[in-house]
């Protein structure tokens, strides 16, 4: 499957031109992990943001520790890592693979250049993180 065929049925990315999807297609890396590979760790710096092609991923909290805890489950089309995008924050959790998965990797480096490039990409990047942030701060209300 075509990488910007993937691009165009996650969120973040749902409404760009076929073009900027073809830009950012270029600017990303395929990468395999099989069931148990740690994707990403807490605490450490974040460089890439993550797409999911195939299989699945947990998100943890305390890896390998008495305490560890599966905080959430994620399969085809969802994103993880879109944080260390905008800021040089260390991981919050860490992303397990509970399957042979297939992401889409873009570094922090090629999306700001993309971003640079296309304002569309911006305001849509902007309207996903915010529609985020509002369901964080509605959940946490709830509890």
């Amino acid at each position: 499957m075509a990488v910007e065929d993937t691009l165009s049925r996650v969120e973040l990315f749902a409404d760009l031109d076929k073009e900027a999807l073809e830009r950012i297609a270029k600017a990303c890396v395929v990468r395999e992990f099989k069931p148990g590979d740690v994707i990403v760790r807490e605490n450490e710096a974040g460089v890439a943001f993550y797409i999911i092609d195939t299989g699945r991923v947990e998100v943890v909290k305390n890896l390998g520790k008495a305490d560890e805890q599966v905080l959430a489950e994620m399969g085809p089309n969802s994103f993880f890592g879109e944080m260390a995008l905008f800021d040089n924050h260390v991981r919050s959790a860490s992303i397990r693979a509970r399957e042979e998965t297939r992401c889409l990797v873009l570094t922090k480096w090629d999306f700001n250049a993309e971003l640079t490039q296309s304002s569309d990409l911006a305001v849509a990047m902007l309207a996903t993180l915010a529609r985020r942030i509002r369901q964080l701060n509605e959940g946490a209300h709830t509890h």
